[in-house]
């Protein structure tokens, strides 16, 4: 958890105004029990019950004394975010219950390997969720936070748009996408006073790895992969500097990997 000391002030994020997007799972669940956990109202959505389910439950406890006080906020959507019609609920829902938005963290995306394999409508939907799902839900927030005044969007990349390894080519393709995105988005926002932070982190244990819970659990002793919660810690590092402060680009790889 990062403290605050007199040198170094930080901004809290109490009672900050925040989406999710693939905040049922992986580095999405992660950041959000982060944030719930140092005060933060949250909406989280993805695609299936059980996940969003147990997501919900979880940030409850994160919230622990805060929702017995009934201080907290925090809801939750079946949602895709590849689909149009379900990004503009989600947000109509956020505007309902909080009224505006502070931050979005852009999160939802799916694992793909070469372009050799698969069909059309495999690789049209994950560019529609990886690349689309992205543009969709900047647009939506971007407006609502250009009317404040203020905002921070934080873009979930990796390091694959750097890597470009072999046999990964469509999720290559679409996370160098969302890179150059990020930083002419930048150019756009930040005179409107809206930061725009891209995290690219490397291998993570997520439900996108593949290999046994034994294989996985071992890479990420090895220190040749990260945990969720590590990008977590990132993320709520990035959102608590100064507002003069604009973290532009983080990358994030397990010390051992070969990047």
């Amino acid at each position: 958890m990062i403290e605050k000391n007199a040198n170094y002030p930080l901004v809290t994020l109490t009672g900050k105004r925040i989406l999710v997007t693939g905040g049922t799972t992986g580095i999405g669940r992660a950041t959000a029990i982060l944030l719930a956990s140092v005060g933060a109202r949250l909406m989280i959505f993805g695609r299936h019950r059980q996940e969003l389910d147990e997501a919900l439950e979880r940030l409850d406890e994160a919230w622990g004394e805060r929702e017995k006080a009934g201080n907290n906020k925090v809801i939750g959507m079946i949602a895709d975010a590849s689909d149009k019609d379900d990004v503009e609920a989600v947000f109509r829902r956020f505007d309902e219950e909080y009224g505006a938005i502070d931050v979005l963290i852009n999160n939802a995306a799916i694992g793909y390997g070469s372009v050799l394999e698969g069909s059309h409508e495999d690789r049209n939907y994950l560019l529609s969720t990886n690349v689309d799902g992205y543009l969709m839900c900047v647009n939506e927030a971007a407006k609502r936070m250009k009317e404040k005044g203020r905002g921070h969007i934080v873009n979930i990349g990796s390091m694959s748009a750097e890597s470009r390894e072999g046999g990964s080519s469509v999720y290559v393709a679409a996370k160098s996408a969302i890179r150059g995105f990020s930083v002419a988005l930048r150019k756009e926002l930040n005179p409107h006073n809206i930061k725009v932070t891209l995290i690219e982190p490397g291998a993570v244990l997520t439900e996108m790895q593949e290999g046994s819970a034994e294989e996985l659990c071992e890479k990420v002793e090895d220190e040749k992969m990260l945990k969720a919660t590590d990008i977590a810690e990132a993320i709520l590092f990035c959102l608590s500097q100064q507002n003069r402060c604009d973290i532009v680009s983080l990358q994030i790889k397990p010390l051992m990997q070969e990047v």
